[in-house]
């Protein structure tokens, strides 16, 4: 049984006459192209340490096969605007797992992409608890916290968004939790 303790945030953005090779360059961007990427659902693991991107990738070696929670987009429309968002929800007891959301969009910023990430991500942490969850009543805007039925849940984002340009190449946004032994 494989239960990942460490988790690194990357995102990247890359762009190309190809579509596939637009996601390579994003990939490359963040950091994990050399990576054999197996896509998970979104659960955070019980425990799991949320470690730099530096340290994370110092850690992985070409080839090996790893798992990731992976938001992506791409088009070659000129001028549309992109965006990928992983959004994290952490309950304060480390005991319990959170959640991990994967939002891809047009036309949002990466503040509106990435709000919308970690709002997702606090309501399926909320359902889990087993509580209704409003995101205009759970946030503590002095604190930057949510707080879900007493009990204060911290949320993050990762977001990558990117414009394309008039030239008709593919440009893609990816943005990953990237799962470590």
């Amino acid at each position: 049984m494989f239960t990942p303790k460490k988790m690194f945030l990357t995102k990247g953005v890359g762009e190309h006459r190809e579509e596939l090779q637009s996601f390579e360059l994003a990939l490359r961007h963040a950091g994990i192209q050399m990576l054999n990427i197996v896509s998970v659902s979104s659960i955070f693991p019980p425990g799991c340490e949320i470690i730099s991107r530096e340290k994370g990738l110092a850690e992985v070696t070409p080839g090996q096969i790893t798992f990731c929670v992976m938001a992506r987009s791409s088009s070659n429309e000129p001028r549309r605007q992109l965006a990928a968002s992983i959004g994290v929800a952490i309950p304060t007891d480390t005991s319990m797992y959170g959640y991990l959301s994967e939002h891809h969009s047009y036309g949002q910023t990466d503040e509106e992409a990435g709000d919308y990430a970690e709002d997702l991500a606090a309501a399926m942490l909320a359902s889990t608890l087993g509580v209704e969850f409003d995101e205009d009543e759970s946030w503590d805007n002095k604190r930057q916290i949510w707080k879900i039925s007493g009990k204060i849940v911290r949320t993050m984002n990762i977001t990558q968004s990117a414009r394309v340009n008039k030239d008709g190449k593919y440009k893609t946004v990816v943005a990953a939790a990237v799962l470590l032994p």
